[in-house]
């Protein structure tokens, strides 16, 4: 296994009933590369699986852009870009069912429109912010920021960034309901090893360290 000393998340894998449909979208909406992997799978889920996937971009335009581009793709609208106190952003359902939302703090445009994907960041919601925040510091990760219901770990030059945030206000931020139960349908691939965290999100190791 390749050490670092901030743990990674080098990708994560989207377990889907269609892998061909899911390719498609995921070739045409976001280009994401070896960050996501996706993989056969029929295990019974519903509602909120429990975590959304940012795509951070350097501007608005780059957001209407990449938004429109994976609606024109066939994703779900769950919340249509706009302007906030932080900057501008909207939310995703792909057909698959994971959920993305596409986003940047800046708040002018200083170039034409690119579907550019500077940044993924990875949110799980958690039951209890406390002890999640616990066992994952417990697997070397570093608290970046943390405050009441949110935990931003510093996740150095990680191709995935990663977070924490409680359940029901993730699923709120994503407006969707947050009741779900079943399969979370992702697994992170890094350098933790198999473990499995509070909230069942199931981490492997990366290919590469499987030899």
């Amino acid at each position: 296994m390749a050490h670092t000393d901030t743990p990674h998340i080098h990708a994560v894998t989207l377990e889907v009933t269609d892998l061909t449909t899911a390719r498609t979208f995921y070739d045409t909406a976001f280009d994401l590369g070896d960050r996501l992997d996706l993989r056969e799978s029929d295990a019974p889920t519903s509602g909120f699986r429990g975590y959304h996937l940012s795509v951070i971009a350097s501007q608005p335009a780059d957001v209407r852009a990449l938004f429109d581009g994976a609606v024109d793709a066939g994703a779900t609208v769950l919340r249509p870009v706009a302007k906030s106190l932080w900057g501008t952003g909207g939310v995703v359902q792909a057909p698959d069912g994971a959920i993305w939302k596409v986003a940047t703090s800046a708040k002018k445009d200083t170039r034409p429109a690119e579907r550019r994907i500077d940044e993924v960041v990875l949110l799980l919601g958690a039951a209890d912010v406390g002890a999640s925040k616990t066992f994952y510091a417990g697997h070397g990760l570093r608290v970046g920021k943390s405050f009441g219901s949110y935990v931003d770990f510093a996740m150095g030059d990680s191709p995935i960034g990663f977070g924490l945030y409680k359940r029901r206000a993730l699923a709120k931020d994503a407006g969707v309901p947050p009741e779900g139960s079943g399969s979370h349908r992702i697994v992170l691939r890094g350098d933790l090893g198999e473990v499995t965290d509070p909230d069942g999100f199931a981490w492997e190791p990366s290919r590469a360290d499987r030899g």
